[in-house]
């Protein structure tokens, strides 16, 4: 019997290219995402069976619609992909904005997890997926929102895991860096530094977590450049770190 996965965030960028990871791998697909996933299967090459559905997962309702999507299924693995990002000051951004990222990074991405991982220890298997970020490492000045809830999850996640160890459930937490994705688009920030900077590509991120999910690894940093700046975030002075943010972050014509 083919896997069930379960991959949020997957219209487009790593949680796209994860589905494909997971269909390549011949699983099961339920594919949720804020915008329409209208086509989808046009996009994956799978011998599994796909199901999506268009949700708003930064709410109860939304992440409700997709339990019952799943229905009674047992999830094998679950990639909370979805995540929203905001650009500019924290002054200057408007609170619904902020409170659409903390809601979609951390409570919307808390309540799948919380009902998912329950069906997984009652089952006494599955995987986690989380994607995390570096950003979670670093003050994130004229980022200050998104970075403080990957931080969230970076921490979460890891905390989770040797909650579950002994339940027969995984837990695997993602860090990319900065990634060819409508990220910066949505989050408006195409007129940063970041924003314009050359960018991983999402499909070798997402083959990386994966991968260390499917091993049953705690956490991967895709980059050579990315483990190093987490390496550094632990010796470098904070405020130093949020005045390198703001050169990457802050808008050009600010």
């Amino acid at each position: 019997m083919s896997q069930l996965s379960v991959v949020t965030g997957a219209s487009s960028g790593i949680g796209l290219e994860l589905a494909r990871c997971c269909a390549a791998a011949g699983h099961d697909l339920i594919l949720a995402a804020d915008t329409s996933l209208a086509g989808i299967e046009a996009e994956i090459e799978s011998t599994g069976h796909i199901d999506h559905l268009e949700v708003d997962l930064a709410t109860e309702a939304g992440v409700d619609a997709l339990l019952a999507r799943i229905g009674n299924r047992p999830v094998d693995n679950l990639l909370a992909n979805a995540g929203q990002g905001l650009g500019d000051g924290f002054v200057d951004q408007d609170w619904n904005g902020i409170r659409h990222v903390i809601d979609t990074n951390v409570t919307g991405t808390l309540y799948l997890a919380h009902q998912v991982a329950q069906r997984m220890v009652r089952q006494g298997s599955g995987r986690i997926l989380f994607t995390g970020s570096i950003a979670g490492f670093t003050p994130g000045t004229f980022q200050a929102v998104y970075n403080a809830s990957k931080a969230f999850i970076d921490s979460f996640s890891v905390a989770l895991r040797h909650e579950l160890q002994d339940k027969g459930v995984s837990v695997t937490v993602l860090m990319p860096g900065a990634t060819e994705t409508e990220f910066f688009e949505r989050a408006g920030m195409t007129d940063t530094k970041v924003g314009q900077s050359p960018k991983a590509d999402p499909a070798d991120v997402a083959k990386a977590g994966f991968k260390a999910m499917m091993d049953g690894d705690e956490h991967v940093v895709p980059g050579l450049g990315n483990k190093l700046t987490v390496a550094m975030s632990g010796v470098l002075p904070k405020g130093f770190q949020a005045e390198q943010h703001r050169r990457m972050a802050e808008p050009e014509d600010d």
